[in-house]
Formats: structure tokens, sequence, C-alpha cells
């Protein structure tokens, strides 16, 4: 009897005690085991479903962006050079495949001055590329240089694959600050690198006088960065990542990225032409000031107003007028001649704007299409040009041989055949004096070029340090051009 009432005893202390150690955990005290703290799942289901959303538009985003390999050619360091010898350089940056059949988006910058371009495919992609038996993926490739355009900081590239992942342009203009943005890339070489941010801002000018536009992002751009994707919460390129602002050299939340609107129209035109055409409205305007207000007695305070006009121009066509004020450009405000020009300039030819300017008491709004910009006959003549058959590496230009279209266009030629100079690198890739854009090369050390294929072959069985002497018609006259090959 005293056993059963002292184990009863001990049953009820034992009883007592868990359920003061139950109070005590639900008052806060720590009893002397404490388990896994974890939070609401029901309340952090929201992150973890961003979470998610992220991971999933970083795995198929980053299969489509690639790491660009490029060796250019520099001026020396060396003070005995005199800025006169090139040096070899090693550089890296981003890029986009654009289509399944190898078209990739970059910076031109990346690529500036290039002797070679090497693409690396994301480790995923190379290894479905080879699985689906597309033996071309072993990396790295070789990238052949599309197209350049430095006014737009952008450039497109080719490799020879097929049945690639690639992305697809989302609207800039649907940006709005403060909207989540991954940014992806390469920074200082560390492959299939992803970065989160918001759009700081989705109209940044950089310079008053610049007509580029960019958005602004705080998400971490570094070196290596350059030509990889800004991309939305639907993991579509809404930007191109391209420079930042920074004291230290590294990120520090200030990033720029050349909006989707602008890059499509500018991929499109290198893609297929080489060449980029410009819009333009045919006017001279200027930014309407206070004192401009004031002694010209205008009706408003803001805006752009037309000071001359292009005669049979687009916007003569359409009825501008001079002393009329711009107010607005497809619905959007007009505040300054630098914001029309920027907006202008995101067009191509043949676009239809409707522009609305205060006339008097009076606002009108009147459509005008955009005209090509004028420019010089290479202009015209970059349109003939296959960028990737007619480019000559080891000059570093893009040739057009001597025809009927070329004579039409430059019809005082001294000699019928040769090989017009359409483009160029700006850093050449031999020592001596650079080839202009439309310089003629009639003959190469004393032998006669028929075209461009000859030229390059012509070139290809000469060795680095050789001597070249070009005969170059340049302005109407004769002179020799002498080179060193790297």
């Amino acid at each position: 009897m005293l056993n059963t009432r002292s184990a009863v005893s001990k049953w009820l202390i034992a009883f007592c005690l868990g359920i003061t150690l139950a109070s005590a955990a639900q008052q806060g005290e720590p009893p002397s085991k404490k388990a896994p703290v974890t939070p609401n799942l029901q309340k952090t289901d929201v992150l973890r479903q961003l979470s998610t959303s992220f991971e999933e538009i970083s795995q198929r985003a980053g299969r489509a962006v690639v790491q660009i390999f490029v060796r250019s050619y520099v001026p020396s360091d060396s003070a005995d050079s005199g800025g006169q010898v090139l040096t070899a350089q090693n550089s890296s940056g981003s890029g986009i495949i654009l289509s399944p059949d190898g078209y990739i988006l970059t910076n031109a910058h990346v690529v500036k001055g290039a002797h070679s371009v090497k693409v690396e495919l994301n480790i995923r992609t190379e290894a479905e590329a080879l699985e689906g038996g597309n033996r071309t993926a072993n990396r790295p490739q070789t990238g052949s240089i599309v197209g350049i355009d430095h006014e737009s900081d952008l450039a497109v590239i080719k490799i020879d694959a097929k049945n690639l992942p690639f992305l697809e342009f989302g609207d800039s203009d649907g940006l709005k600050q403060g909207q989540l943005v991954l940014a992806l890339g390469n920074p200082f070489g560390l492959d299939n690198s992803v970065s989160l941010g918001v759009v700081s801002a989705v109209a940044r000018q950089i310079k008053a006088e610049d007509t580029m536009v960019y958005i602004q992002t705080d998400a971490p751009i570094n070196p290596g960065n350059s030509g990889g994707p800004l991309v939305d919460s639907e993991g579509r390129v809404v930007g191109i990542n391209t420079l930042i602002f920074t004291e230290s050299g590294g990120s520090e939340g200030v990033g720029f990225a050349i909006p989707s609107k602008l890059a499509q129209q500018v991929y499109g035109q290198l893609k297929t032409q080489g060449h980029v055409h410009r819009a333009q409205l045919g006017l001279v305007a200027q930014t309407v000031t206070p004192e401009m207000a004031d002694g010209l007695s205008l009706q408003t305070h803001h805006g752009v107003i037309v000071s001359d006009l292009e005669p049979q121009g687009p916007a003569d066509h359409a009825g501008i007028q001079v002393d009329d004020i711009i107010v607005g450009l497809n619905g959007r405000r007009m505040d300054s001649v630098h914001q029309l020009e920027a907006s202008i300039f995101r067009l191509a030819p043949k676009t239809k704007v409707t522009i609305r300017v205060q006339r008097g008491d009076n606002q009108l709004d009147l459509p005008v299409i955009t005209e090509e910009e004028s420019g010089k006959a290479m202009d015209a003549l970059a349109d003939s040009v296959d960028p990737v058959k007619n480019v000559v590496p080891k000059l570093g230009v893009i040739g057009v041989d001597v025809g009927d279209a070329v004579r039409e266009l430059m019809p005082n030629l001294r000699r019928p055949n040769g090989v017009v100079v359409a483009a160029r690198n700006a850093n050449v890739p031999y020592s001596g004096s650079a080839l202009m854009v439309g310089d003629v090369i009639y003959a190469l050390n004393r032998r006669v070029v028929a075209g461009v294929s000859e030229l390059r072959n012509m070139l290809d069985a000469m060795k680095p340090g050789d001597d070249a002497v070009l005969l170059v018609e340049r302005e109407g006259r004769l002179l020799y051009v002498p080179l060193q090959l790297e």
C-alpha cells in the first residue's frame, strides 16, 4: 500500500511538472530543451512563391545568356611608343541569344576593336545542345560580328548553332518605378550570375545633350555584366545592361540599361542589314526658356519651339509651321529639345507619329511620317553589304566590291575595280595609319585588288609582321597607305 501511494505520488508530481513546463513554454519561458523556431507558414507563403518565381526566371532566362570573350588591339601605354604601337588586350562581357539559330545581342563596347570573338554558352544550354546532336556546341564558339551601332552602344554577333534557347523582348515603355527586375550576366567573368533590384527610374537621361535614355536600376551591375539582360517578372528582356556610375569601380546601386523598345528596333536592323537607319522630323527646334517665352510672347513657357523647317521634309508635309511649339509626341509631354531628339532617336524611318503643337491659343495634333536621316553615300552603301561575308578581318573593315551600285553612288572613281571601305572598327588590327570609311582600295603591294574575296585571300597569305602597302583613293586622290600586319 505504501508502495502504491509512492508510485501515485511520483506520477502526480511528473504530471504537474509537465503542466508547469507546458505553461512556461506558452508564456515564453524557456523550457529545458527548446524546439526549433519556425515561422507561420501561412504568412510566409507569399515569400516562398516569390522566391520560387525568381528561381524559375533565373533558370530559364539564364540558359539564353552567354559569355563573350574578345581579343582586341589597343594603343600601347608605353611612353616610348607614342601611342603608335598596338598591343593585344583580352576582355569579356555578356550577350543575349535572341533567335534559335544563334543571333546574339550585346553592347558595342564589348566587341569594340575585336580581332576575334568567342562565345561560351551557359553550361545547361551546352549540355542540351550536345545531347540533341548539335556538335557545334563545343565551347567556346567563334562569333562573327553582324553589325555594330555605336550611337546606341549595341551590336549583333552570330554563332553557328541551331535549336538554342532564346529570350523575347518585353515592353520597356510599360516599366514602373519600383518594379522588381533581375540582372543576368557574367560579372568579373563569373558566369551565370543573377542579381535582384528595382527600377529606380524609367527614362534617365545621363547628360542633357545625350539622345540616349536609359532605365536606371539598383540591381547590382558590374564589369562583365555589359550586354546581359535586365528581365521583368515574366522573364522578358526589358533592358540591356550597359553601364554604371561608380567611385569604387564596383556596383554602387546606380546601373543603367538600354530600354528594350530601342534595343529591339536596333537589333532588327543590325540583324537584317548590318546597319541602323535613323529617323528625323526635318525641323530645327529649341527648348523654350522663360526669356524666349517673354520675348516672343509665347502662349506657353514649356515645350520645343520650331525655328526652321526642311523644305518638303516630313514636318513641312505634315503642316507644322515655324514658331509652332511642340508640347507632345504620341501623347507624351515634351519639355526639351533633347527629350524630343531622344524620342525620335528610338524610331525607324517611315514611322508615323503624332505631334501636338501649340499654335497661338490652339493645340493641334498633326500626324508626321518620319524620314531617314540624310547621310553620306556610305549609309546607302552599307545596305548592300553582307556583314559576315564582307568582313576583311586583317584590316578590321567591311568592304564592298566596286560595281554598278557603287559607281552610281561614287561616279568619279579613278579605277573600275577595287574595294570600298563601308565600315571599320574603331581600333585597327595593324600598325600604321587607319583606313577611313569611303577609302577605295585598288592594290596591295602593287597587286591589283578586284574585290573583297581576293583582298581577304591576299592578306590571309601574309604573315604577322609583314608589310602591306595599299594603294587607296581618298577624296579623289591616290595615295599609298603602309601597314604592318599583326
